[in-house]
């Protein structure tokens, strides 16, 4: 059985992403990048679905300690055992020229003996592997269709366990070191990978080096400069380097609920989440990521605007085609277990507003935006305005019918309003016909998004539902914080919380509200009370959020009061992403870029 959601750390070299657990395993890792096929996937089934542990033998329990090193991604975790002490240090090199994990192994005290249980399953964790010694008893190497992995040691030489794993006992003492290194590598390669001749210490110097000199450049200076550099980093580590693009999370089919269906793949790219990613990285000056990422936009975004996608792959890639995984029980049997995601054939009007709302940002703060991009925003309003009526499928209702959704609707007047931001900026000339279209919009959102009985906005035309996007039209500048019916749904909110969270949208009994809560949702929450003249509710909420954060400072997407627990893929980028923005904007003095 996998471990719980909070207790695994994230590792990442900017290509793929690595989840290792408090007991020394590491359980899901798909390679060469984010969206491959995973060979290592105990995560969302047993160990024989894929894992590799490194931990003293005959030791099951979690590490006494662990922690990232100071503004970095490399963590450490220490066991003790009646014989003696010991550190791990775990590592992803970026830039080591092949994806590889490097896992140091430092005796502190005495003498304890290390197991490293090394069994990769390729294909989702469906297929084993042909596994042999390759250049002595320091390689091994695991082949199956297109891909290897290498296992090379660097230290003293171990004791191999023959078994269905890899299996390596080592005996370290104090002031011993030794550092194991998988590597992956295209099977039809029989050179092992250049990345197992580099000394484990020149790799930990250099990540150690990379990630200080990125955190260095964050701008932030308040009270909670801490989590957001935590956010920040972890924004990075869910960055595709050779594109720009930031997945939602590096995992797919971590569930909404235990047991229940609501398990998705987030290892792609939304369009939901540019505007606030853009946003985020300017304000804590990281230009030269805010710009990668709009060019992947751009790029992702080109072509017809009828096309236009709710989510793309890490290269722009339009085809995402899910497919279940029957083979996998999931996490704590929650089921199906999908790989790509069907999302990308849904129509989501939102989109719309996000991508025009990145274009004003990036132009507005001197990012160089292609010469094309004009053009692209005028091809992209003229459809809209031919369909803006139309029902889609909105921000949460990610499958089910379409709907009228308020959200939806809102994004609408965004990608309006922004337009004629551009084309003032641009010095082009604007169709009146956009101004009478922003006003229109607002005018219907007003009528049919506002339930006068409810005193709030709700989710979908003739829904009763409460929404809790409706918490940024202050943000987005669609209605101004002291505008009453955004007090009123904000009072709306907070006598619906769940164990003083919010989730996505809000039956009018609690007690019909299956939705566990999001982080995401919360930290809107968090920002309204502040807009609306609450800052210590505020704080105070925003402190909580802090404090529901795992050991090493992850979020999911989800938090389930009622049980205490993370739930949803992890980390999720869009609760990181809340999270740099609520702390901007409760920092005295400081606030969110006005739109």
């Amino acid at each position: 059985m996998s471990s719980l959601i909070e207790d695994y750390a994230l590792l990442s070299d900017l290509e793929t992403a690595a989840l290792v657990g408090r007991d020394g395993s590491v359980d899901w890792l798909c390679l060469p990048r984010f969206d491959s096929p995973a060979c290592l996937a105990a995560l969302l089934g047993t160990r024989d679905h894929g894992y590799w542990r490194v931990a003293p033998r005959g030791l099951d329990g979690p590490c006494v300690r662990r922690a990232y090193r100071p503004e970095t991604l490399v963590l450490d975790s220490e066991w003790r055992t009646g014989s003696g002490s010991v550190r791990v240090t775990d590592f992803m090199p970026p830039q080591a020229g092949t994806p590889c994990l490097v896992r140091v192994v430092e005796g502190i005290s005495g003498a304890v003996t290390v197991r490293s249980e090394f069994s990769p399953r390729f294909h989702q964790g469906r297929v084993v592997p042909w596994t042999r010694d390759a250049g002595g008893c320091d390689v091994a190497v695991a082949v199956a269709g297109p891909d290897a992995v290498w296992l090379g040691t660097d230290g003293p030489t171990g004791e191999r366990v023959r078994t269905a794993a890899t299996v390596t006992d080592y005996s370290v003492t104090a002031g011993t070191r030794l550092a194991l290194t998988m590597a992956w590598a295209p099977s039809h390669r029989a050179a092992q990978p250049t990345a197992l001749l580099v000394p484990a210490e020149t790799f930990q110097k250099e990540t150690v080096d990379f990630w200080r000199r990125w955190a260095a450049r964050c701008r932030y200076q308040g009270p909670w400069r801490s989590a957001v550099l935590r956010s920040l980093i972890t924004l990075k580590a869910l960055t595709y380097a050779p594109t720009g693009g930031i997945v939602a999370a590096p995992t797919t089919s971590l569930p909404d609920r235990i047991g229940g269906p609501l398990n998705y793949d987030h290892r792609y790219c939304w369009l939901r989440d540019s505007a606030l990613t853009l946003s985020c990285l300017l304000q804590s000056g990281y230009r030269e990521e805010a710009a990668a990422w709009l060019g992947w936009l751009v790029r992702a975004v080109a072509g017809d605007p009828a096309r236009i996608q709710a989510v793309y792959g890490v290269a722009g890639q339009r085809l995402l085609p899910e497919a279940e995984a029957p083979w996998l029980p999931g996490y704590e049997d929650s089921r199906p277990v999908r790989f790509g995601n069907a999302a990308m054939g849904q129509w989501q009007l939102d989109v719309y507003g996000e991508v025009l709302d990145t274009l004003w940002l990036s132009l507005r703060a001197g990012i160089e935006v292609p010469p094309h991009v004009w053009s692209l925003a005028k091809s992209l309003m003229e459809y809209l305005q031919e369909h803006w009526r139309e029902p889609d499928h909105g921000l949460w209702q990610e499958r089910g019918p379409a709907r009228q959704f308020v959200h939806s609707k809102v994004m609408t007047w965004v990608a309006a309003d922004r337009v004629l931001r551009l084309g003032a900026l641009l010095g082009a000339d604007v169709p009146s016909f956009w101004y009478s279209l922003r006003d229109e919009v607002r005018r219907q959102v007003c009528r049919h998004g506002w339930d006068s009985g409810r005193r709030s906005f709700v989710q979908a035309y003739g829904s009763s539902r409460l929404d809790a996007s409706a918490l940024l039209m202050p943000a987005l500048g669609f209605l101004p914080a002291t505008d009453g019916r955004v007090c009123d749904t904000v009072r709306a909110m907070g006598a619906l919380e769940h164990g003083g969270y919010l989730s996505p949208y809000q039956e009018a009994d609690r007690a019909q509200c299956r939705e566990t809560p999001s982080v995401a949702c919360s930290l809107w929450y968090a920002q309204a009370l502040k807009s609306v003249g609450r800052p210590d509710r505020a704080r105070a909420l925003l402190d909580r959020v802090l404090a529901i954060r795992n050991d090493v400072g992850l979020l999911s997407a989800r938090w389930d009061p009622d049980d205490g627990r993370q739930l949803g893929n992890a980390p999720q980028a869009f609760s990181h992403l809340a999270l740099v923005q609520t702390a901007y904007a409760l920092t005295e003095g400081r606030s969110r870029s006005p739109r």
